[in-house]
């Protein structure tokens, strides 16, 4: 449940950037938001502006792999999965390229694939640009298998010449047309290959509207963006139509205004297809400038769809989708709870109480520390407008540490929620160690104007421990 408050301190505690021992199981029963994922190798995680395919009853993730400190192309990611909750990494489907566009010094982001009906090639649409954002355009790739590699075959071209926007999305409709969404609400539909546009279907009718995104329920379309502002929160929203060709009505948020989708950015809307229901996943970014590779973190969370309303109406911390049936249920995230106030847990540094249940600092090198017996960890926090990072490290019974990860603490309005849960662990006694780095999360939009976090504290409510 998420906990509003007016004038309490915060904590996002979101970890990335993880290195695990053998002794990790890799296994997970239920798909929690805002915290990091590790896959089969034990790694976070790396595939924001993603989108799925399922094939052969398999899920496969694309997805932008970062580096810290720097939005310069890293490559795109593949995992799959059975589950959804269970991540194996395939490869970099499409790597670093050596030169010009998608080289180390470009831009390359919302990585999205298709199956081509007519030739059963695998295609990848991607926004290529240069590092200043100043050249961009829909860029495609291809490949036989769905894992790749993909090869980059330059521009997507329409009447000769490249789409130069940049925010993008794609469509699949059950007739096996293949669309190209782009900010603002341009939608281009493919020709038969894949590989070029036949023509132009809507125009932009929007200012900004970008992270663009289409499902299609019944007989009418929900067309999904953002406001126009970087990499920051803010409350997305939708429009309907009963064709693709509009025109388009405007309806409402994603969730009740000011709690800014949850945190987070559209990037995809998954159908999830069983015999007693369909599910529609939103699939959105929790993006963490300059740490998008450590700290960054995903919100997946089940649509409620009544006809032309659809929104997000409550957080679920930990959810279940039936394979079969297609139908969600709410799962819980279990263990011995420890109060921010209780006494195994000891603090280093400058921390005060901002509240009976909540403990803030932002003094860098500051630290909390605790020691338990158990197989998992998670962690509960307060986030706040002006929260930032810290470092977090977890060590076994013989001192090694078999986790070390980035956290990050902001959000734009304060609440409490699980902000990390760890793999299961071997079961051993381990102590935790959370450091404030005395940094923030930033971004300086287009405009010149300097958005995110006001500080860099770093908050705990309470801790969780399974044995």
């Amino acid at each position: 449940m998420w906990i509003e408050y007016k004038s309490v301190i915060t904590i996002i505690l979101c970890f990335t950037s993880l290195f695990l021992s053998a002794q990790t199981e890799k296994k997970y029963n239920a798909l929690c938001s805002g915290i990091p994922w590790f896959d089969n190798n034990g790694n976070t995680v790396s595939a924001h502006g993603a989108n799925i395919v399922k094939e052969n009853r398999k899920y496969f993730l694309f997805g932008e792999r970062h580096k810290d400190g720097t939005n310069a192309f890293a490559g795109f990611n593949c995992y799959s999965s059975k589950d959804l909750y269970n991540w194996k990494f395939e490869n970099i489907a499409l790597p670093v390229l050596l030169t010009g566009k998608l080289d180390s010094n470009s831009v390359g982001e919302r990585p999205k694939v298709m199956k081509c009906p007519s030739t059963g090639e695998y295609i990848m649409y991607m926004h290529a640009d240069t590092l200043g954002y100043t050249s961009q355009y829909v860029g495609f790739a291809t490949a036989k298998k769905i894992t790749g590699p993909y090869t980059f075959r330059g521009p997507l071209l329409f009447n000769g010449k490249p789409i130069r926007k940049w925010d993008m999305g794609t469509f699949q409709d059950k007739d096996g047309s293949g669309y190209v969404l782009l900010h603002g609400g341009d939608i281009y539909k493919l020709n038969a290959d894949y590989k070029s546009i036949s023509e132009q279907i809507s125009m932009a009718f929007e200012k900004g509207f970008e992270s663009p995104a289409i499902f299609k329920k019944d007989s009418l379309y929900y067309f999904l963006g953002s406001d126009l502002t970087g990499w920051e929160r803010n409350d997305n929203y939708y429009f309907t139509a009963t064709s693709l060709k509009g025109p388009w009505t405007k309806e409402d948020s994603l969730r009740r205004k000011a709690l800014l989708t949850w945190n987070s950015q559209t990037t995809f809307v998954l159908p999830m297809e069983g015999i007693k229901e369909t599910t529609y996943m939103f699939m959105g970014d929790r993006w963490s400038f300059p740490k998008q590779a450590s700290a960054a973190t995903y919100v997946w969370q089940p649509f409620t769809v009544m006809g032309y309303t659809i929104s997000l109406p409550e957080f679920k911390e930990a959810w279940k989708i039936d394979q079969k049936t297609g139908v969600v249920s709410i799962a819980t995230v279990k263990g011995k709870t420890i109060a921010a106030g209780d006494q195994q847990i000891i603090y280093a540094g400058s921390w005060k109480q901002d509240t009976l249940t909540v403990r803030s600092s932002d003094e860098k090198g500051a630290s909390f520390s605790f020691t338990v017996k158990g197989k998992q960890i998670g962690i509960y926090g307060l986030a706040r407008p002006d929260g930032g990072y810290a470092v977090i490290t977890i060590r076994n019974s013989n001192g090694k540490a078999v986790l070390s990860s980035s956290i990050d603490l902001y959000s734009k309005y304060p609440v409490v929620l699980l902000k990390f849960l760890s793999p299961v662990l071997k079961k051993d006694t381990y102590t935790v160690t959370v450091t404030v780095l005395g940094e923030r999360w930033w971004w300086k939009e287009k405009s010149g104007r300097l958005s995110g976090s006001k500080g860099n504290f770093v908050s705990v409510e309470r801790v969780l421990v399974k044995n």
